[in-house]
Order: C-alpha cells, then structure tokens, then sequence
C-alpha cells in the first residue's frame, strides 16, 4: 500500500475511533445520559397514554370525570421508588438503558437481622411514647376498646410501629406511588385496583389530593392501610362524616381496632408468650404446621421465661412455635391474636414487635433471651438457598427470599440430613454449599 494511502487510511481510522470514544464531543456518560433521558421521556408519553386508557375504567367503576382530572393531572411516573420493572419499548424506540434492566429486588440493602427489629433504646423510646399517647388519648382508646373489644396497648403497638406515633412524615403522594406501580411495577394488577379504589376515596371527600400521603407502597394515614383496607375497614369515629385516618387520630385509631376485631381478634387474651426451649430441643418443630396445645409443650420442655408458669386454664390453647432466628435468638408460643397481626402485615417479625411493644407499654420489661449474632443475606441469595433446599426434599413454603417459618424449619431438616450442626437459621457456608452442590 503506497504511503499516502496508507496515512489517509490510518487517518480515517482515527477519525471513527475518536467519534466512537466522544460522540461529536459528548463523553460516554453523557451519551448514556442522554440515551436514559430519551427512554424514560418514551416512558412518560407511554405513561400518559396509560392514564387516558384508565380513566375509561374508573369512569366504569363511579368516578367522575372531574374527579379523575382533579387526582391524575400532572402525575408523573416516580423512577425512584422501589419494586420497578420499566418496560421494554417496541421497535423504532429508545432501548432501555443497562442500568434501567437491573433486578431491583437484588440491589435491596441486606434485609434485617433479627435482632435488629427490636433495637434497646430504639424500644424504649417508643415504649416512652406509647404511654404519653395511652395517657393522651384515655378516653378515645377506652370507647374504642368497648366498641371493638381491642386493648388500647395493642392499637397503639401498631401506631408505633407504623408511623410512631404520627412522627414519620410519609414521603410520597399515594396517587402517584399507586400509579407508578401500576404502571411498571411488579405487582402492576395489585396496584392498578389500589389505585382506582384510591380515586374513590377522594371523590367521597375523606380526603383531598395534596394530603393523600403514603409510603411508597401506597400505605396511607397513622396506621398504614393501603386504599383496599381502608374502603373494607376505615370509620369515622368522630363523627364529622369523614374517614380521616391522616388527620384524626380517632378515626385511625378505631379503624386500625376495627381491622382487627374483623380479622378475628380475641378481646381478652394474649398474643403469645416468650418461652425456654430445652437443651436439645428440636428447632424445625418451629410452624403452624406443628401447632400443639400448650399443655404438649410442656411435655416437651417447654417452659415461661421469668420463672413464670402457665394458667391451668391456658393448657389446652392451641399455640404453634416461633423462633425467628432459629436457636440463635429468643423462642415464642403464639396464639390466635398473632396470626391477627400478621394479617396487617405477615411477616413474623413485624407480628411479634407489635405484641412485645404493646406488652411493654402495659408491662414493662424486655425478652429473657438474647439474640446471636447471625449472619445476612440478600434476598436474591435466600432465593437461592430456598431453592436448593425445596429441590433437597424440604418444604420452605413460598420461595420468596425471606426467612419464614417454614424456610427455618426446612433448613433445620436439610442440616440434620447433612450432618451439619442444627440451628434452623442458615450460616453464609450454607449457602456456599448450596451453590456447589447445585453445580
């Protein structure tokens, strides 16, 4: 190749190579940026074109046209919030950016260790505040009391728990969280009817637009009830013809009773009972699938914490066993009442935070037993261990990546068939074994 082809040869080479490395002057980030401002602008256009679609459904289902403009104008999508899945766009699009495809469960902070849901001075904080509010609001906790049948501890445990107290400032308009889930989240059929049941919430008048405030789920108001609850739940308690549970504490406060007493709450008696567990004791006996009567269990060993004894009359309960952090942690026979909290909301360790936050209001004190320290996972790890475990012949129930009760005790069974120590809540070589038996 003469010279002079040679140079203009290399020369256009190097003219392509610094327009792939800038862009005409644009540095790869900026291309990127530019090409994630393109996509979610495709996004939002799908997004408006979505909202047109749904005003035909809510007008089917009551809503008036004025109301829908009123809660819909100007809602954008919220890309910020958790459980997103953006769609794909079709041909002749913008492609959704690599950093748009990530599996959000995955990027979740490592969820919580056991004990880290029952912080000491965190506990008794909001104990301190539980009483204050117990003194506050005597009168109205007594009538709601007389009128559900739910103890004032036990309301205002969830009070705590959810909002403390109406302290936490709920970040999110629900409109908006509710339909940017239904537009591209992962549960979009879920939401799609929170959302149309939120329309009818504010056209009755319960609430206006600006002071439906949630979290970012679309839990609304002191006590958290997603829009289905409060249309199945929510009261006016005061009497001034609104269900107010953002701004009238009363009516939060009864509908959160009211929630429970429909649940199955028993007026009267407990939710559980922390318990000592015998040297030896067979942790995977953990679940309802185990339930025994107290009186079995004491067969077994099972002792009160304190020194403290069971009532004769309680023998013949039906209770089944909990031990959120397998023999690493503190142990529980619960009753009915607890499976009404999981009803607000089903994880085991929010169940058993209500009924100990509301024991301590009435009582005082803090669990007997300590909790070990345990190792974490994230959630797409669980799922991976879940998985090899179910595919090892035990039951973990939903294959979800949470730590559950049947999850602990199908891990209790695999380390026993394995000749590993038994401890019902999984070290990280677990599920590094896991991994290699797999491959």
């Amino acid at each position: 190749m003469p010279a002079d082809r040679f140079n203009m040869q290399r020369f256009r080479l190097n003219i392509l190579a610094l327009v792939a490395s800038f862009g005409f002057g644009l540095s790869s980030p900026a291309i990127a940026q530019n090409s994630a401002a393109a996509y979610r602008a495709a996004v939002e256009r799908n997004f408006t074109q979505w909202v047109g679609q749904l005003r035909g459904e809510a007008e089917s289902r009551g809503i008036r046209p004025e109301t829908f403009e009123r809660a819909m104008k100007g809602v954008k999508l919220n890309w910020k919030l958790p459980d997103l899945a953006p769609p794909e766009l079709g041909e002749g699009q913008p492609a959704r950016p690599q950093a748009e495809k990530k599996d959000r469960q995955k990027q979740q902070a490592e969820f919580d260790r056991p004990a880290r849901y029952f912080p000491p001075k965190g506990l008794k904080w909001v104990t301190r505040l539980g009483r204050e509010n117990l003194a506050r609001w005597k009168d109205t906790l007594g009538a709601i009391e007389k009128k559900y049948g739910v103890e004032p501890q036990i309301v205002l445990a969830i009070w705590g728990r959810e909002t403390a107290y109406g302290r936490a400032k709920l970040p999110h308009n629900a409109l908006r969280a509710l339909a940017t889930l239904a537009f591209m989240g992962r549960r979009q059929e879920q939401f799609r009817e929170e959302l149309l049941i939120a329309l009818g919430i504010l056209q009755e008048g319960h609430v206006t637009r600006e002071g439906m405030r949630s979290s970012w789920a679309g839990a609304m108001g002191h006590t958290q009830f997603l829009p289905s609850d409060f249309r199945n739940y929510a009261v006016d308690f005061n009497g001034d013809g609104r269900r107010d549970i953002w701004g009238t504490i009363p009516d939060a406060l009864a509908s959160t009773a009211n929630f429970l007493k429909q649940k199955g709450w028993q007026t009267g008696k407990t939710w559980g009972y922390e318990v000592r567990l015998p040297k030896g004791f067979d942790c995977t006996l953990e679940g309802l699938d185990n339930a025994r009567t107290i009186g079995e269990w004491v067969e077994l060993g099972v002792t009160r914490t304190f020194g403290r004894k069971f009532l004769g009359k309680r023998l013949a309960e039906k209770t089944h066993l909990v031990a959120p952090a397998g023999t690493l942690g503190p142990a529980f026979l619960v009753l009915e009442n607890f499976e009404v909290f999981r009803a607000y909301n089903k994880a085991d360790l929010y169940a058993l935070y209500v009924g100990h936050l509301a024991d301590r209001i009435r009582f005082g004190g803090s669990f007997e037993g300590g909790w070990s320290r345990v190792q974490s996972f994230r959630r797409d790890e669980m799922k991976r261990l879940q998985s090899a475990v179910a595919e090892a012949g035990h039951d973990v129930g939903k294959i979800d990546g949470l730590i559950g009760s049947k999850t602990r005790s199908a891990i209790g069974k695999w380390q026993k068939a394995l000749g590993h120590k038994v401890t019902c809540y999984p070290p990280r070589s677990l599920l590094k074994f896991a991994a290699n038996v797999r491959n």
